[in-house]
């Protein structure tokens, strides 16, 4: 975008935020910017951010914004081919906006009625639930294989603004998850709050689906390269698809290529790369201890965790693991393992009371993607704490000087 036209955009967006009139704005835009992309938009909002514009200053007046440039948004038709991550994207857009319409349509029927739902309502409202709850997916997808693109390229503020409004979605979805329950079978339907959610859903989703469709994900289509498509792809069949979504409007998957060479020290995995001390440095810090038994019942590996459960030292590797349990319990091991090597089974677990802790033992079998057996992973956890945990506790509700970062 030329720099005039970008700084003409940007002081035309400071003009909705001082409370100008969006009529009077609307005709400046027709003016001077009325042939702006999505892209233009999207990259000067950016800028003000990084100028110090607050990002819930954006995002609480975004709606004007589009108001102000639907015009020349919505001239850019279709985006993206059948099977394309954006199109399937757009595809469930207007699936949870006919269900949305759908929900609403039955509960506010209800409501005015001032009665029951039938038996066939109630079925089909739970129907509909269930779809909303595996839509979660649709987020997912967006929030960790189509942001991580998108910030790549620089566009990170309208991602972290989409973010935003999905958690508020969450939040509304979770209300309206709670206006039914279901006992021996029978759905039990609080008709007042369901109505009242159905609707905040609804038009929620409205705009939020706008937004995304005439702004993030024309921004993506011309900053994304085929290969990074690819990777989207890839990472959309890793996250999983939602229930409504038909089969021809999924893509084939296709296999994730990291071309970049791996330096010395290095390891690369199918979802990263780690430098081999920092490799050992998280599996030490993980809040377990892990020991890894080969095919042949051999110790490998152990972790060196800092305060480990149940002592081991470095003189077992390579000790067959019969030899690393008393007597007595020789027999049960060998027939976790003789399980796990005949696909009979894939997880054992028991627990244990030790000086005054519970402690979680489980055995997990490790397959290669052809399930063949590769040997067994045993994880210890002391689970005391945990079981005493109890309602929420949000990342932001740590203190400043100790909260965790992600």
């Amino acid at each position: 975008m030329a720099q005039d036209k970008k700084t003409a955009l940007k002081k035309i967006i400071e003009k909705l935020h001082a409370g100008e009139d969006p009529e009077e704005v609307k005709r400046e835009f027709r003016e001077v910017l009325g042939d702006a992309s999505a892209m233009d938009i999207s990259m000067a909002e950016e800028e003000l951010i990084q100028e110090g514009m607050p990002r819930e200053q954006i995002h609480r007046l975004c709606d004007v914004h589009l108001a102000v440039f639907r015009e020349s948004i919505e001239k850019q038709g279709d985006i993206a081919p059948p099977g394309h991550p954006i199109h399937i994207l757009m595809h469930e857009h207007s699936a949870m906006l006919d269900m949305a319409e759908e929900l609403s349509k039955i509960a506010s029927s209800i409501k005015e009625a001032a009665r029951e739902p039938t038996e066939a309502e109630a079925k089909r409202i739970k129907e509909l639930i269930d779809q909303f709850k595996d839509a979660e997916k649709h987020y997912l997808r967006e929030e960790n294989a189509l942001f991580p693109q998108l910030e790549k390229h620089g566009i990170t503020q309208p991602p972290a603004i989409m973010w935003m409004e999905h958690d508020q979605i969450r939040d509304v979805k979770k209300q309206l998850f709670s206006s039914i329950s279901e006992e021996n079978g029978v759905v039990h339907v609080d008709v007042k709050k369901l109505a009242n959610m159905a609707l905040a859903l609804r038009e929620f989703l409205s705009n939020h689906f706008y937004k995304e469709n005439t702004i993030l994900f024309p921004a993506a289509m011309r900053v994304v390269t085929e290969k990074e498509w690819d990777v989207v792809r890839a990472d959309f069949a890793e996250v999983g698809y939602c229930c409504f979504v038909p089969e021809d409007a999924i893509p084939a998957p296709v296999e994730k290529k990291d071309e970049a060479l791996l330096s010395e020290g290095e390891v690369r995995f199918e979802s990263g790369t780690l430098r081999i001390d920092v490799l050992e440095a998280i599996l030490n810090t993980l809040p377990v201890d892990i020991t890894f038994v080969d095919r042949d019942d051999r110790v490998r590996y152990f972790s060196l965790s800092k305060d480990r459960i149940f002592v081991r030292s470095k003189a077992v590797i390579g000790r067959e693991v019969q030899y690393c349990h008393p007597q007595k319990s020789i027999d049960k091991v060998n027939q976790i393992l003789d399980d796990f090597k005949n696909g009979r089974r894939d997880v054992a677990d028991f627990w244990i009371n030790l000086r005054g802790r519970l402690i979680y033992i489980r055995y997990f079998a490790v397959r290669d993607r052809d399930g063949k057996y590769l040997g067994t992973l045993e994880v210890t956890q002391d689970v005391t704490d945990i079981k005493t945990l109890e309602g929420e506790k949000r990342l932001l509700d740590e203190p400043a000087a100790i909260a965790p970062r992600l």
